[in-house]
């Protein structure tokens, strides 16, 4: 594992610990909306959604976007047509801030999916207090009985679980855990390198019962295009929408391609 990685999972290993300590505000969901469907967000017949981030900093690239405010940032996404939202809350490598999580939920209608590095169960807890619809869960992070348990109190609490994978051995333990929705990470958490190649290499391999996800690597149309025959439902877009200099344009682009699936959607 990249010594970066090892880093950040130390640090929230810290972070749930200190949550524990302090515990959970229960009141803070009485002012929140009801969970959204994020599942149905990104199964539409027909199309290639987009799942559009809010990233302002990543270890591999730095800063990618200087700070502005996020619901302002969540309403280009609705209106330009995305089908859901994706906030990183990590605040020490990434930038992010779980605090902007129900201010974006009271802004925008789309599900929200929160993004971090989810290890323990009163983190999802959180993140439906904080106002998430959707959780991400990394599978090279967790161990299958983690990940299980974890996919187990998902649904209890009514959370979408995104399992993100990079590998076979990854895609192996998220099946067998139970995953439906399946994240393909075209980042290799070993080496931080992106190839979208890793995309078409695992799709044929993941159960048709899956939802496919691709994330990483995804820049344009072009891209887009090239996902087509994959089978995939949704792609995750994070740097290229927050480095674009039109953000409604670079958006608009990508749901404009994802919508051009007429014979080429693979799977049903």
């Amino acid at each position: 594992m990249h010594t970066r990685m090892k880093e950040i999972l130390t640090h929230k290993l810290s972070e749930v610990e200190n949550l524990r300590k302090r515990g959970l505000f229960t009141s803070r969901k009485n002012d929140l909306p009801p969970i959204r469907d994020f599942k149905a967000a990104i199964s539409i017949p027909g199309r290639i959604g987009l799942i559009a981030e809010i990233k302002f900093a990543s270890p591999s690239v730095g800063v990618i976007r200087e700070k502005m405010d996020t619901c302002a940032i969540g309403k280009i996404y609705e209106d330009a047509g995305a089908v859901s939202v994706s906030l990183l809350t990590d605040n020490r490598f990434f930038g992010g801030d779980l605090d902007e999580l129900p201010r974006l939920k009271k802004s925008i209608s789309l599900p929200i999916l929160r993004k971090d590095f989810i290890i323990d169960e009163i983190q999802l807890r959180e993140s439906l207090l904080y106002g998430a619809d959707a959780i991400l869960l990394i599978a090279r992070i967790l161990s299958k009985e983690q990940l299980k348990e974890l996919l187990v109190v998902c649904k209890e609490l009514g959370l979408t679980p995104l399992t993100e994978i990079h590998d076979l051995h990854d895609l192996e333990k998220a099946v067998d855990s139970g995953a439906e929705i399946i994240g393909i990470n075209n980042r290799n958490l070993e080496t931080f390198e992106v190839h979208l190649h890793n995309t078409f290499d695992l799709a044929p391999l993941v159960p048709e019962k899956c939802i496919i996800v691709s994330e990483s690597g995804i820049f344009d149309k072009e891209d887009i295009q090239l996902l087509r025959r994959s089978g995939i439902r949704a792609v995750l877009v994070g740097t290229a929408i927050m480095k674009s200099d039109d953000m409604t344009k670079k958006i608009r682009e990508l749901v404009y391609a994802g919508n051009q699936m007429g014979e080429a959607y693979g799977r049903s």
